[in-house]
């Protein structure tokens, strides 16, 4: 490793886990990463993650300042503790506070704990891994990197719900949108791929995994987006139902007698491909068993792509003009029948594929799977949330070091 590296530290930490990610400000590939789990259980281990390939350890406590500490400890062992040079953190929810990454302060956290009944599980968890890393680091930059930031670019007619407006004036309720920074990461390598022009053009960025969402990005700015207020709002997941008529929700808890926890486990946790297919919730499983003659799985995917394309078509509609529809995320990337089966709803809007580039489209790279000389493109392009994160971190502590050398 270069004497002059400046490493960042990349941690998302969740409610019993803590990923991780080292980045060289160099390079988007992380030179470690990581993720420890079972951090409020028994059997707490941490796999790390290199180029040789994956080890995996116990810790010797379930907590996530035992997780930040074997982190360190292995970066010691490696000779990189003192490069590292600022630490960033993933967190899912800023509420309309948060329009881009900030350095952490205080008063950041104060604010990230203030909205934390709408993520009551992401932000909490957000919170402690941050007050664990800057008693651990105090001496380097910490910076927060917002899901929610980039879509705040969202004009009202985009954000509201139609309900009385006292909710949103008191309570914050309106459409925030998630994995925002894959979107805006994705838009941006998107635009270089095409050689579209920075300051005009539009996508829909479609970012499909065990989680999904699809962002209308115009000109670089999002302007509307699949999720609500909270992740659950829009296309089938993995376990999320995705758009359901509020009534069908409120009828289930008469018939049944369930609680509002008790349909929050059953829309978020039972619902999504798993329900449809009462199989499993991954695409690859489903595929397979679909090739098999499996009806379930294969009525989970019809209703996943017909959902996607309907987001498609109207987010497309928020734009100026349509230049491209871009796959990314887990099944974004790699599900080629995914793809060919949203792209055969979206006719209508003109799209085109190739069926033999979709078909040989290489795992990990980016790339165009409609028919040459054809408008809209459609592309492929991966994702990656820990390299924005850390380019943010960086950006964000050279600034603070400049500060600093201008008040000197």
């Amino acid at each position: 490793m270069p004497s002059d590296s400046r490493l960042i530290l990349v941690l998302n930490s969740g409610s019993s886990s803590l990923k991780f990610a080292v980045h060289d400000t160099g390079t988007p590939i992380p030179l470690l990463s990581g993720l420890a789990e079972r951090l409020t259980g028994e059997g707490p281990t941490i796999t790390f993650k290199d180029d040789s390939g994956k080890q995996a350890h116990p810790l010797p406590e379930a907590s996530h300042a035992a997780a930040l500490d074997a982190v360190l400890a292995e970066l010691t062992r490696r000779g990189w503790i003192d490069s590292l040079t600022a630490v960033g953190h993933r967190v899912v929810h800023g509420g309309e506070r948060f329009t881009h990454s900030v350095l952490i302060t205080p008063s950041v956290i104060t604010d990230i704990e203030a909205v934390s009944p709408l993520a009551p599980l992401h932000n909490p968890a957000a919170v402690l891994g941050m007050r664990v890393a800057l008693q651990r680091l105090p001496s380097i930059p910490h910076v927060v990197v917002v899901d929610t930031a980039f879509h705040q670019t969202m004009k009202p007619e985009a954000f509201l719900y139609a309900i009385p407006m006292e909710f949103y004036r008191k309570h914050g309720v309106r459409r925030y949108g998630f994995h925002g920074t894959s979107h805006r990461y994705v838009a941006g390598e998107t635009v270089k791929l095409l050689h579209l022009d920075p300051n005009d053009h539009g996508l829909v960025v479609c970012h499909l995994g065990n989680g999904a969402s699809a962002t209308a990005v115009q000109d670089g700015c999002c302007v509307d987006t699949s999720m609500g207020m909270t992740p659950l709002e829009g296309l089938v997941m993995g376990t999320r139902s995705g758009d359901i008529d509020a009534a069908a929700v409120l009828h289930i808890m008469r018939i049944t007698g369930r609680g509002p926890d008790e349909m929050n486990t059953l829309l978020n946790k039972e619902s999504g491909l798993l329900a449809v297919s009462e199989l499993s919730n991954d695409c690859r499983e489903l595929e397979a068993a679909a090739e098999d003659g499996h009806a379930g799985a294969q009525l989970a995917l019809e209703v996943f792509a017909h959902r996607l394309a309907r987001h498609i078509g109207g987010l497309a509609m928020a734009l100026r003009r349509l230049d491209a529809v871009v796959f990314t995320g887990g099944i974004g990337e790699n599900s080629a029948r995914v793809r060919a089966m949203t792209l055969a709803r979206l006719r209508p809007l003109g799209l085109q594929m190739d069926a033999a580039a979709n078909a040989c489209m290489t795992r990990g790279a980016a790339g165009i799977i409609s028919v040459q000389g054809t408008t809209p493109i459609v592309a492929v392009v991966p994702t990656n949330e820990e390299w924005m994160i850390a380019c943010d971190t960086d950006q964000l502590a050279r600034q603070a070091a400049g500060a600093l050398v201008e008040a000197d």
